[in-house]
């Protein structure tokens, strides 16, 4: 029998490098293809009701919220980083013991399938916590799945913080977790931030959660053009061009 399951979409940035002439829009709520990027990713979660989505807001929340009514929602402020986020929305899961997905608000090219085979693996598998990954054939400036000598997983690097070693991992993090959720606040509590950015990093938390003896896992559910997130206009463009692509194919 499967545990109750309820998500978490980070939806706080402010997409600095997103800024265009006219345009004043936290990042989620710019539109590829006329539609919000949000918009994409909540359509996918949408085996999950509204009230079990968790939106966590910052930068001009209010509009996030005025776009999209229905979904629980906490403010980040300031922000921190994404393990900060997270925590952000503890409070509004308070007493909840199943498992808990967490999303980003800016992949809206990450299909509903890709999310329910996570689900499918942490399940089977029994596992504490279960990483979204994907194969990139060339670098991609996201943080890499490092692997143990047995093959299981170990941790996970961010591309700034990437020696010249782990900067040849092509097995991506596409920062899409699920963790069992007491596994995911008591991780939390234990993130410092000791990296390049000065940030808490969720990424840290996996690794935390082995050094512990716990179970983590990696599903490769994703290709690595369905992972691409939006942080600047030429992404925003990219993510554009597939979508419409996607629509003339179907």
């Amino acid at each position: 029998m499967s545990k109750p399951m309820k998500a978490i979409v980070l939806a706080a940035g402010k997409g600095t490098r997103l800024r265009t002439e006219g345009v004043d829009l936290p990042k989620v709520l710019r539109q590829a293809a006329g539609k919000p990027l949000l918009g994409y990713v909540l359509e996918a979660l949408s085996f999950l009701p509204a009230q079990d989505i968790v939106l966590v807001v910052g930068y001009e929340g209010e509009k996030v919220c005025a776009a999209f009514p229905g979904y629980p929602r906490v403010f980040q402020s300031p922000q921190l980083g994404t393990g900060h986020a997270v925590q952000c929305a503890e409070g509004e899961l308070k007493g909840f013991e199943g498992e808990i997905l967490i999303a980003a608000g800016d992949m809206p090219l990450l299909p509903r399938r890709a999310y329910e085979s996570l689900v499918a693996q942490h399940r089977a598998e029994g596992n504490v916590c279960t990483i979204l990954a994907a194969v990139a054939e060339k670098p991609m400036p996201l943080g890499r799945i490092v692997r143990n000598a047995r093959g299981g997983f170990a941790r996970i690097v961010e591309d700034q913080d990437c020696t010249a070693e782990e900067k040849l991992i092509r097995e991506i993090n596409t920062s899409i977790y699920i963790f069992d959720a007491k596994s995911l606040w008591r991780s939390l509590t234990t993130l410092r931030p000791s990296n390049a950015q000065g940030e808490y990093y969720l990424t840290d938390a996996p690794g935390w959660l082995v050094e512990q003896g716990e179970k983590v896992g990696v599903c490769a559910g994703c290709t690595a053009e369905e992972m691409l997130g939006v942080n600047t206009v030429e992404q925003l463009q990219q993510v554009e061009e597939i979508i419409k692509k996607r629509r003339n194919e179907a």
